[in-house]
């Protein structure tokens, strides 16, 4: 799988990871062939050869000639879907935008059935810089994006209402809402605007924080406008493969709390309410509690976009007065459940695969109880007839 990783420990902006996806060897023509599509004109996109702080890097420049009137996240996703764009780009760029769009209407205060105009994200070169990114990975065939953690930088910066703190508003709910690590301030650090909301929606919107296992085989670098004194104000690109796994990855939340004062028969309950939460899985485990008392560990594990609404769903169906929250890593199997006709009637398996390897198939439950229910075999017949019949049609 290819892989790019952004090391963005010393900033990044929309510019940056354009200028350093181009560095590291993204096809120019394809990119600015791409962003023709779009619907809109007067703007160029032109690169260049600079240094930062001893560092050789590109410079993305995207001029504006015509003025632009403001524009709204829906109106920006509807000119993407409409332009020409390779599927994947048109994807990651909707997500970017759409990131946007929500956190904009967050920092204002907006209602959720009403617009907010994106100001500087919703510029010419915004939205070059987004769609240009993601046209560059692509001709570089990038499967995975991953980013390193964010400097949160210091001081004011000026915007469309005025001087804002930084890190800017827009720039922290974006981090709030992809989970984006910010780092803490490194000695030399200038106070200043060092990650904009622009880069921040591009990784929040589709990179995994965290640095992958990947054989190297380059890296770009891109430069910011900026140039201050003993601060490299680049964006790094690593491209590389990772190797084959027999699993794929995604961040889980493991959510516990312990009670001594909840009826067992509420249990079942409880958790038929955090599966429709989002919980993946539900158990409990018999502890120890203070006192010397008996009690139990409820343990819920979730996604982590889901890890939220499961923990609250905890808290209103059990007494507990609160839920201990772990980020892991899962390792999964790809798996689907395949339905078929079976010489006993309808049936479904479970379907695991792993790479090189042929399918394996676990009938489900519930149709194995029922054939086995009317037909009058064994269960442990049914299993078996059902596995034998799906692996036939898998294979």
């Amino acid at each position: 799988m290819r892989v790019a990783y952004v090391d963005a420990r010393f900033g990044a902006a929309g510019d940056m990871l354009l200028g350093a996806a181009l560095d590291v060897g993204a096809d120019l023509e394809a990119v600015r062939a791409a962003l023709a599509t779009l619907p809109f004109e007067g703007w160029s996109l032109d690169v260049h050869a600079v240094h930062r702080a001893g560092f050789a890097a590109t410079k993305a420049d995207v001029t504006v000639e015509t003025p632009q009137p403001p524009r709204t996240a829906s109106g920006i996703i509807a000119m993407i879907e409409a332009a020409a764009l390779p599927p994947r780009v048109a994807e990651r760029a909707v997500a970017t935008f759409e990131l946007l769009g929500s956190a904009e209407r967050a920092v204002h205060g907006t209602p959720e059935s009403e617009e907010a105009h994106l100001h500087e994200v919703g510029g010419v070169d915004a939205i070059v810089d987004v769609v240009g990114t993601f046209a560059a990975l692509e001709t570089l065939g990038v499967e995975r994006i991953c980013a390193s953690g964010l400097p949160a930088g210091g001081g004011t910066a000026r915007a469309a209402h005025g001087r804002l703190p930084v890190p800017a508003p827009a720039v922290l709910e974006l981090a709030a809402r992809s989970g984006a690590t910010l780092l803490e301030a490194q000695p030399g650090e200038p106070p200043s605007e060092l990650v904009t909301p622009t880069a921040m929606a591009i990784l929040g919107a589709v990179a995994e924080f965290g640095r992958p296992a990947l054989r190297l085989e380059r890296i770009g670098i891109g430069a910011g406008t900026r140039d201050p004194e003993g601060w490299p104000n680049v964006v790094r690109l690593w491209i590389g493969e990772a190797e084959a796994s027999a699993t794929g990855q995604r961040p889980i939340a493991l959510l516990e709390t312990n009670v001594d004062d909840m009826p067992g028969e509420h249990l079942p309950f409880l958790e038929a309410r955090l599966r429709e939460a989002g919980a993946l899985d539900v158990w409990w485990t018999a502890v120890q509690m203070k006192k010397g008392r008996p009690g139990l560990q409820i343990t819920a594990v979730a996604a982590r976009e889901d890890a939220d609404a499961v923990a609250a769903s905890l808290l209103e169906h059990s007494p507990t007065l609160g839920v201990r929250a772990t980020e892991l890593l899962r390792y999964e199997a790809e798996r689907e459940v395949f339905e078929f006709e079976s010489s006993l009637g309808p049936a479904a398996v479970k379907v695991k695969r792993l790479p090189g390897e042929p399918p394996r198939a676990a009938p489900e439950y519930e149709h194995a109880r029922a054939l086995a229910e009317r037909s009058g075999l064994p269960i442990a017949e049914v299993y078996a007839l059902l596995t034998r019949e799906a692996l036939a049609l898998l294979e």
